[in-house]
């Protein structure tokens, strides 16, 4: 394959990696139906070389399972947001049949779906990651692609971080998209702190990986030698991004992905990854005497304690009423609605109309994810839909080599999101966790 067409593609993945960060991770309705059109333009600009073709071919039959459980799930998704005679609602999602009859609503027809808009678009995110991924298969097919990708996430994540800590060192004031002044916290492009340290785990933790593999090889140029440099400035900033983000479980999820690495590094038979120990261990400590002595050694201590978020209360008063509610609140009434909509779900990014319906009181706005990314998953779906995704996520886990550093991360990872955060709802979060999982499928890389 020519080499300049294979870098011009990857550049162009790149591309739309960036933009997904830009845009808050992607998380706007108008963004994801672009998103969508951009990646299924690109995705068929690839079919017309031959060697892309028979890469997407070969990765279709080796995961045949898995991509038809997925198609299932996407058309189950569809049917969510199809109009029904409203009879029929009775029987496919009664709470929301007894929702209309309140209403009186004329129409012959609605969807199961309480916001069928959202659902649309969600649906248009579920069907852009098996594009996203299927393309990452065909284009990063060999081992220097991948160093070369998780050079690429190392690289987003310094400049994202760079971007947040000097907003938020001026005050964090608006500017064009960038609007990050909810928080006395960094953010930069995103507007959720929480997303926003995950995504830097995630790009800490490609950073590692890059190392590992250079630590690994046994012929290190100049060139290397420098990016191993470069990658230790973007740790180091990365690092600052976290700590700044002041969202306990990402700092909290930094502190596992640190303790796993060292542990791995420390009790490892090969010699030559002393390196990584050695990075690892300036991390910490300028985490901890620098930045530490910086913001107080109580608030060291207290940025871990992530658990502390879903008890405390948030608060909101007018001229006639006071009322307080945590994210626990939250969390447990949305696990508390997964029974009234059990079997086919409220549909996919429903949960903020169901919020504004249901709760006791309707004049919250907060609320438009669980911040129990289970609970949300389960309502969405419903127990068809939620079985259909559980079970390729079963199949996946089948395929895919566990037993390594980054993969255990990734699933700690994923298990603290899903009981404590919505972040597993962004797109961005989305795709980038589904591709590092992907580089360790078994007979997919060479």
């Amino acid at each position: 394959m020519n080499l300049k067409k294979s870098t011009s593609h990857q550049s162009l993945f790149y591309l739309l990696i960036t933009l997904l960060v830009i845009f808050n991770g992607g998380n706007y309705d108008v963004y994801s139906q672009f998103n969508f059109i951009f990646i299924t333009i690109f995705f068929f600009y690839c079919q017309k070389d031959i060697n892309y073709k028979s890469h997407i071919r070969k990765f279709y039959k080796e995961n045949k399972k898995i991509f038809i459980l997925y198609f299932i799930f996407l058309f189950y998704l569809i049917f969510q947001t199809v109009p029904l005679p409203t009879e029929l609602l009775k029987f496919f999602s009664n709470t929301k049949y007894k929702l209309l009859s309140d209403l009186n609503y004329k129409n012959h027809f609605s969807s199961i779906s309480l916001d069928p808009s959202k659902s649309y678009f969600s649906l248009l995110n579920y069907f852009s990651l098996i594009l996203y991924l299927m393309l990452f298969k065909s284009i990063f097919y060999k081992k220097r692609h991948i160093l070369k990708f998780y050079l690429f996430l190392s690289f987003l994540s310094f400049f994202s971080s760079s971007v947040a800590v000097y907003f938020y060192l001026i005050g964090n004031p608006n500017f064009l998209f960038i609007f990050n002044n909810s928080y006395n916290s960094a953010t930069g492009f995103f507007i959720n702190r929480t997303v926003f340290a995950c995504f830097l785990n995630i790009g800490f933790l490609a950073s590692l990986e890059y190392l590992k593999s250079l630590d690994i090889s046994s012929k290190i140029n100049n060139e290397k030698y420098f990016i191993k440099i470069y990658v230790r400035l973007f740790l180091l900033f990365i690092t600052i991004g976290i700590i700044t983000s002041f969202s306990k479980i990402g700092n909290f999820l930094f502190l596992i992905l640190i303790i796993i690495y060292l542990f791995s590094y420390l009790f490892s038979n090969e010699k030559k990854n002393k390196f990584i120990i050695y990075t690892l261990i300036a991390i910490i400590f300028f985490d901890i005497f620098i930045l530490g002595f910086y913001f107080g050694g109580e608030k060291l201590i207290e940025r871990f304690s992530f658990l502390q978020n879903e008890l405390s209360a948030y608060t909101n008063s007018d001229s006639n009423e006071y009322f307080s509610y945590s994210r626990g609140d939250i969390a447990k009434f949305s696990l508390m609605e997964v029974n009234n909509f059990f079997y086919f779900g409220y549909g996919a990014g429903g949960f903020e109309l169901l919020f504004k319906n249901f709760y006791s009181q309707s004049n919250i706005n907060f609320a438009n994810h669980a911040h129990f990314d289970l609970s949300e998953f389960l309502g969405e779906f419903g127990i068809i839909g939620f079985s259909i995704f559980a079970f390729i996520i079963l199949l996946s886990i089948k395929k895919i080599k566990f037993f390594n550093s980054k993969n255990i991360f990734l699933a700690i990872f994923i298990t603290l999101i899903l009981f404590f955060d919505f972040s597993l709802h962004i797109p961005l979060i989305q795709i980038i966790l589904i591709l590092m999982l992907s580089i360790n499928l078994k007979k997919t890389i060479r």
